[in-house]
């Protein structure tokens, strides 16, 4: 069983940055592959990134490339999301979830969600 609490969204303006955070509870955190998912009002759910936990490798969404970066501390059971170059259509509630195996975009593997955090990029 894995407990997940996103923390770090908030109101900040376009081309500014944020860090996400989502702690986990669980001893075996570290073995499971970690994801952020978002969701904008009236929007599905959509795909942000994705880390390993066997070699730190990332996966990200061709909308977030290059100005989004996911690591992971497994020493502190947590995993981040850093945001550069924030826009607008950046604004939804940011997901973190865990999945025992590489899931990669797909939700559906991920078993574990925290309740989400809001982030509101203006213009």
């Amino acid at each position: 069983q894995v407990q997940l609490v996103e923390s770090g969204g908030g109101l900040v303006q376009a081309g500014g940055s944020l860090r996400l955070s989502c702690a986990a509870s669980g001893r075996t955190f570290s073995r499971y592959a970690m994801g952020w998912f978002r969701q904008a009002p009236g929007k599905e759910r959509e795909f942000v990134g994705a880390i390993s936990w066997s070699d730190g490798g990332t996966y990200y969404a061709d909308s977030v490339k290059g100005r989004f970066t996911i690591s992971r501390d497994n020493a502190k059971n947590t995993v981040y999301l850093q945001m550069d170059s924030l826009k607008p259509e950046d604004t939804a509630v940011y997901y973190c979830a865990a999945a025992q195996s590489w899931s990669g975009s797909n939700w559906g593997k991920y078993a574990y969600w925290g309740q989400g955090t809001q982030v509101t990029v203006s213009s």
